[in-house]
């Protein structure tokens, strides 16, 4: 086994996964059972280049933890062959990443406007903003909270119709820059809160005596990047000194137990932590914008992909929150909702227990701050597509979403503090 895993490390030198072709590359899932087996993981992350999508590091494999991880080409078969030698329970859950990637548009012909049930690039949604908030300016305003680290604005739309001392919910989507079905939800949301009001007595009571506050991609050059080079990029694109490697997890990057579990201090690193709390441009522009509107804020939801979770803190610590059975109630009560249109099931709970740890977080960093109703989506689906889940669930996935931020938000009005 030891043989292949040198084999494995010396043809690592020339391969890399910025060379940017999907092609025959593969997903594996693994299971191992024991610390040996962790230790191959391990072994095998530090003479290759592993993207690790669940967990988000290899220094997060705990034995009996399910790890999906995408390899190059020209090395799947020997990593085959070691998890195989190994004893490792693995299966592959997608055989070709390029085809599952060009699976995820429905169709070839692309339309050149704004879809709800397609993925849109940037330009189509920062142009949606302008329109979505001229449309309806009885129901939707659009401000700029700050700018990215490439000078891209930030635009927030304000949901809600005018009213004195409302208090309000922040919603933000994209903050891991390949989770595209997370900023499709965050323009779902808008729509819905559009056409039904009026009609959806829950949606139109919530207008009248709430504000949303959604920011539909928090990480834009990442997104960005995303469409035009690296389909896979997860972190912001600001420039670490004394390397050539880019950016930082912008969820890993805000004041909450920072860069210590499931945080790591090396810009290389995808769950880099950045070189200080609020180092990006982009977590600095939310941070501050939370701060000055702390007083009406009263719940913060963040929309990530994948596995079907839904969690609170926290998740910088095993500790658990003072309002933690309040917050586990409304967790299982907005799960059976969610599961009740199509029947997804949703696991719920603390961050750290029911995952695994990770610090400097937004859900965390916002229940800090006083904001006691303070969830984490992670939507569809559980690893089948992983990231790249096809346009088809677009649809489904945000109707059933829907309903349990619908739950969430009524129940938050409902104790308004």
């Amino acid at each position: 086994m030891w043989a292949l895993l040198v084999l494995l490390g010396a043809a690592s030198v020339s391969a890399h996964l910025q060379d940017l072709s999907f092609d025959g590359q593969k997903v594996f899932r693994v299971l191992p059972q024991n610390d040996e087996q962790v230790e191959i993981l391990n072994f095998l992350a530090s003479i290759m280049e592993v993207d690790f999508w669940q967990p988000d590091s290899v220094t997060l494999v705990r034995p009996k933890m399910q790890v999906d991880f995408r390899v190059d080409a020209e090395k799947s078969f020997n990593v085959e062959d070691l998890l195989k030698e190994s004893g490792m329970e693995y299966q592959v859950l997608i055989d070709n990443v390029q085809a599952a990637m060009d699976a995820q548009f429905d169709s070839k012909a692309r339309t050149s406007g704004h879809s709800y049930e397609k993925y849109n690039d940037w330009d189509t949604i920062a142009a949606w903003t302008a329109d979505i908030a001229a449309q309806n300016p009885d129901l939707i305003s659009r401000s700029v909270i700050g700018e990215t680290y490439e000078g891209r604005p930030m635009y927030l739309l304000k949901l809600g119709k005018s009213g004195q001392n409302k208090k309000a919910i922040f919603m933000d989507c994209g903050f891991h820059a390949r989770e595209w079905i997370s900023p499709a939800f965050c323009q779902w949301f808008v729509k819905e809160a559009v056409e039904t009001y009026g009609k959806d007595t829950v949606l139109t009571t919530l207008l009248d005596k709430l504000d949303f506050y959604v920011l539909p991609v928090v990480n834009i050059d990442g997104y960005v990047y995303t469409w035009t080079n690296d389909r896979m990029w997860r972190k912001t694109r600001s420039k670490n000194a004394g390397t050539t490697c880019r950016g930082t997890d912008p969820n890993r990057n805000l004041d909450a137990g920072w860069c210590t579990l499931g945080a790591s201090s090396s810009p290389c690193a995808s769950t880099y932590c950045g070189s200080a709390p609020e180092s990006e441009k982009e977590t600095k522009a939310l941070a501050d914008f939370i701060r000055e509107h702390l007083s009406t804020i009263k719940a913060y939801l963040t929309i990530h992909s994948y596995s079907q979770l839904l969690l609170f803190p926290y998740s910088y610590t095993y500790n658990l929150p003072s309002n933690y059975q309040e917050l586990n109630s409304i967790a299982k009560a907005a799960s059976k909702e969610l599961a009740s249109l199509h029947n997804t099931k949703y696991t719920y709970g603390p961050g750290a227990k029911t995952i695994y740890p990770a610090a400097g977080g937004s859900d965390d960093w916002a229940y800090d701050q006083g904001i006691k109703y303070s969830f984490t989506f992670e939507l569809r689906d559980t690893g089948r597509y992983g990231f790249l889940l096809p346009e088809s669930q677009i649809k489904p996935t945000c109707e059933e979403t829907l309903l349990a931020i619908k739950y969430i938000a009524n129940y938050v009005l409902e104790h308004l503090y």
